[in-house]
């Protein structure tokens, strides 16, 4: 890059990873970070799309916002196939006609958790969900209206921001001397603020090289993995060293917890493929939790 700071527009305002973006890319140096949502931004409303991206100037555009009532949209497809699928289409065509790379968020969703083994970014996909449909649909928008991109593929996102995983079981244990947790579903916990420091790698590397090996789709989760109850049991164990609440878990089995949209059991992705062409890992997903879970407890009244 040429030493000036570019604009990094990002869609949504109040979302974990635009939070995270928003706190980490200041001190970043290369980026002024640019939250744009509603009003001037609906995704809901893809005709407006244009002009507003058009008129926030960006160098490059992270595709952040999106519906995420995972359940909710087993009943209200259409509307989360507008906000997944065709407004991230949207934006993708803006970002090449605008000449400048989009960064679109994607989640392993678009799997069925069938495999056994991580999922590599070549394996065959298979939503099973409404919601992994419409993630799915929006990958190949984005795809489809340009070459300049990169699609990552996350999951089980927290941070200190919103509502997630591991806000809800420290809030849960400040009642509950019990708290049963699904332990037959595994995957990768990813911390926001970590996501937000691989997205400024990532962003830095396409804005100073055009190779198409830096562009495509990319798997990006923290190291390591657990199950739902492995998850929570070291969230409470972290919160009961800094003096915050805490509660036995309970390990139950998903047909205990039933749901709408069926979740994968196998959510783990594999990260080599991002290493590799952008030099991004995310770390240990234990470190980074316990990092959160001080930071809430310490920010507690």
């Amino acid at each position: 890059m040429d030493g000036q700071r570019k604009r990094m527009v990002v869609t949504g305002r109040e979302g974990q990873v635009v939070r995270s973006l928003l706190e980490r890319g200041a001190p970043n140096g290369l980026f002024d970070v640019v939250a744009l949502g509603r009003p001037e931004l609906d995704l809901g409303e893809p005709d407006g799309i244009d002009a507003a991206l058009g008129q926030a100037r960006p160098d490059v555009i992270v595709s952040a916002a999106a519906y995420t009532a995972v359940d909710r949209a087993e009943t209200e497809e259409a509307r989360a196939h507008a906000v997944n699928a065709v407004a991230p289409g949207r934006i993708a065509a803006v970002a090449a006609r605008l000449g400048v790379p989009v960064i679109h968020f994607s989640t392993d969703y678009v799997f069925d958790g069938e495999k056994p083994d991580p999922y590599f970014e070549t394996d065959p996909v298979g939503p099973a969900s409404a919601y992994g449909r419409t993630k799915l649909a929006g990958e190949r928008a984005v795809a489809q209206a340009t070459d300049n991109h990169v699609i990552l593929r996350t999951a089980w996102v927290y941070s200190p921001f919103g509502r997630n995983f591991l806000k809800t079981m420290l809030l849960l244990a400040e009642s509950r001397d019990r708290i049963d947790v699904v332990d037959d579903q595994v995957g990768n916990p990813t911390s926001a603020l970590d996501i937000a420091d691989g997205i400024l790698a990532i962003a830095g590397n396409l804005l100073a090289d055009d190779a198409a090996r830096l562009r495509g789709t990319f798997h990006m989760t923290g190291s390591g993995s657990a199950s739902w109850a492995d998850f929570a049991s070291e969230i409470l164990a972290v919160s009961a060293r800094c003096g915050g609440p805490a509660a036995a878990i309970g390990r139950i089995p998903s047909s205990a917890y039933p749901t709408p949209a069926r979740r994968p059991s196998n959510s783990r992705l594999d990260c080599g493929k991002l290493h590799e062409a952008h030099g991004v890992r995310l770390g240990s997903w234990r470190h980074a939790a316990a990092q959160t879970v001080a930071r809430l407890i310490g920010e507690r009244p």
